[in-house]
């Protein structure tokens, strides 16, 4: 048994219905690997396969022991299914890469290599990209400069899955959703140090592709959510703080506007018990979010950590036995 201070590299591939491609994966990685003459483990994370890639899986985990086999109870998508393998790697470096074998295991050597100068995270970049123009690539070009205006990331390729991390920056990540695209982003509110490299990318040969339009919609739902997450971590406090003024300025307004009637033009108002009612409601609602803003900085600045991952019930194999 390796342990875990002895392992220097854990590559983590997220599977659905990749049958034809699994086999000439795992030895295309293998080759590599071995090349490096470093301890390594191969974490295949399967997300609810109904193909025949976990059996698969688990016959690769039978006979080679550094290939290492997660399989979840259901297709929970492809950022849970990399948290699952952020989760049990030992690696001191993480590689994460696609299992549809357009990404080039070869370019695990490049990816160490960028990393080797003191970066925390070096991403892919497809430059040469071999998918459909107006399915993947004009939506993906879209995408990429949404989150770069949004996260400030100075990166050409967001979506690449081929990426290299420090095992101290992905302990910290928790992910959903479609947030496996903004690793980079999550690791740089973290402080990590990041780089990107041109890598090849090759055309699928089996298999379907699992990217619908569907996908850029959800990006664009998490992308909003992650705006705030970043501006508004450190100090939640501003965020509710602001939403709280601009209820105290419209009670503000409100109540200038009654005393003016009332006490300027001397008129009486025949909704006055409802705009009072209003301006308390007001008021009210602009001390709820400023109190809800002091409540979440002390949250923060306790720093409490839940650990653990919302999907406790997946299975986890070894060699091919149940490791709980």
């Amino acid at each position: 048994m390796i342990t875990q201070s002895k392992i220097f590299l854990s590559i983590v591939v997220p599977l659905y219905d990749e049958y034809e491609n699994v086999s000439q994966l795992y030895h295309e990685i293998k080759e590599v690997v071995s090349g490096l003459k470093k301890t390594h483990e191969i974490i295949f994370v399967d997300d609810g396969s109904r193909d025949g890639t976990r059996s698969l899986l688990r016959e690769l985990a039978q006979h080679d022991s550094s290939v290492r086999v997660i399989c979840l109870r259901k297709n929970f998508g492809q950022s849970a299914a990399m948290a699952a393998g952020f989760k049990i790697s030992r690696g001191d470096i993480v590689i994460t890469m696609d299992g549809d074998m357009q990404n080039d295991p070869r370019d695990i050597t490049r990816l160490l290599e960028e990393i080797g100068k003191g970066y925390d995270v070096v991403s892919g970049w497809r430059k040469d990209r071999k998918d459909k123009l107006f399915l993947r690539k004009i939506p993906s070009r879209i995408a990429n400069r949404l989150i770069c205006s949004v996260t400030e990331l100075q990166l050409h390729d967001t979506g690449c899955a081929l990426k290299a991390f420090r095992k101290e920056v992905i302990r910290r990540l928790r992910l959903y959703g479609e947030l496996h695209r903004f690793i980079p982003a999550l690791s740089k509110i973290e402080g990590a140090r990041i780089s990107e490299i041109v890598v090849s990318h090759r055309p699928r040969v089996y298999g379907k592709s699992k990217y619908n339009l569907n996908r850029t919609f959800r990006v664009l739902m998490d992308l909003s959510s992650l705006n705030l997450f970043i501006k508004y971590l450190k100090n939640p406090f501003r965020f509710f703080g602001k939403v709280g003024v601009w209820f105290f300025l419209l009670g503000l307004l409100e109540s200038i506007w009654i005393g003016y009637y009332l006490f300027i033009e001397k008129t009486a108002l025949d909704d006055l018990n409802v705009l009072v009612t209003l301006f308390f409601l007001l008021w009210v609602t602009g001390f709820q979010f400023m109190f809800m803003g002091l409540v979440a900085s002390l949250i923060v600045r306790t720093g409490g950590r839940r650990e653990g991952h919302p999907i406790a019930s997946c299975l986890s194999y070894q060699n091919g036995d149940r490791d709980e």
